[in-house]
């Protein structure tokens, strides 16, 4: 069965570009989000501004629709649960859930036997200390177990540090503390799949960052070719596992002695992708409308090689600098509100295929 109204649950640039995808496919998009004059609202068939908890919102939402996603992991997993009792929701609350939760993430990568960096739950900074000590590392990463991202709810702590102080910075006595990895680079992969289980992949991808926050992507990574297919091996062994229906993305470590460790999982399109927009046939973006939406994935068929740069605060208004240069492709995300850290668009630069730059 193929569906024709896919409602969004989430406003931001992700469900942006997934509902101009959708429109390539002849789907209609409704977008439901809390927000007012939100980036997807300016391309999507419909929107409803709600929040996330107003059950008979939701209830008129669903009723506009025949299919549900989300854009962002952090809607609420009872909202999720709720609709999926009155429309069908992809990817599931399972998934949601565990990608929620740093402490069930790592918990279910290790259960399936995908390694991640050692990591030990601390409720305070006492327990943080003794992890500390009894580390082999000389320095861990604490983190609060739900919604942390783009550096927020992190702070790194060495011996002789003040711990009850950076335990005190976090606000929570639900931590997570992380080995800090001596990496060589930061790698993706995104991964698509149909109800049928077929699959498709993006990258893996080459991730560098400035001040926590994604700066640059690089496809395709330059990394060993046994790397590369340990990565994607990795990700296809999670989607199974989990069942996947839609898109996600595992980012991951490439460690200095040659080893790969995953990191984190968003269950949705991701940031590292938005090159797939002009450097493939089929975008992770039109591959998330087909999968929920009850169409196969399609092939990717990545023509190009691409470099992605995020247009971070004012990094918008400096466009000037790409207008000349060749290949270079710009999008925006209709943000009215320049402010720093915030992701107001990005530029592909494509580049021609090579021997060193396989399909």
């Amino acid at each position: 069965m193929v569906y024709k109204r896919l409602g969004i649950l989430g406003g931001g640039q992700l469900g942006r570009m997934s509902a101009q995808a959708a429109k390539k496919l002849g789907i209609e998009v409704v977008i439901y989000t809390p927000e007012q004059d939100s980036p997807a609202a300016e391309v999507a068939s419909e929107t409803m501004v709600g929040a996330y908890d107003d059950q008979a919102a939701l209830k008129e939402f669903s009723e506009k629709v025949d299919v549900i996603s989300y854009e962002f992991e952090n809607i609420p997993v009872e909202t999720v649960r709720y609709l999926n009792n009155l429309k069908p929701v992809y990817p599931d609350d399972r998934l949601l859930e565990v990608a929620q939760d740093r402490i069930k993430e790592k918990t279910y990568l290790n259960s399936i036997g995908i390694p991640t960096a050692r990591w030990a739950s601390v409720s305070n900074y006492s327990e943080a200390e003794e992890t500390l000590k009894a580390s082999s590392t000389k320095a861990l990463i604490l983190k609060t177990i739900r919604f942390g991202y783009d550096g927020k709810g992190q702070v790194k702590i060495e011996p002789g540090d003040d711990i009850r102080n950076a335990f005190g910075q976090l606000n929570s006595n639900q931590i997570i503390a992380e080995e800090m990895i001596d990496f060589k680079c930061e790698i993706s992969v995104i991964v698509s799949r149909g109800a049928n289980g077929t699959m498709e992949f993006y990258g893996p991808m080459l991730n560098k960052h400035k001040n926590h926050i994604l700066h640059k992507t690089i496809v395709p990574a330059p990394i060993d070719p046994n790397l590369a297919r340990e990565a994607v091996e990795i990700t296809q062994k999670l989607a199974e596992r989990i069942n996947l229906r839609g898109v996600l993305a595992l980012e991951m470590f490439v460690t200095n002695d040659g080893k790969i460790l995953a990191n984190e999982i968003a269950p949705r399109t991701h940031n590292s992708g938005h090159w797939s927009i002009d450097a493939c046939t089929v975008s992770q973006f039109e591959n998330h409308v087909r999968t929920v939406c009850g169409l196969d994935a399609a092939p990717q068929n990545r023509h190009s090689a691409a470099e992605m740069i995020n247009l971070i605060g004012d990094d918008v208004l400096h466009l000037g600098a790409y207008k000349d240069q060749e290949n270079a492709c710009v999008h925006l995300y209709g943000k009215h509100d320049i402010k720093p850290g915030r992701k107001m668009g990005h530029v592909t630069i494509l580049k021609p295929l090579t021997r060193e730059t396989p399909e």
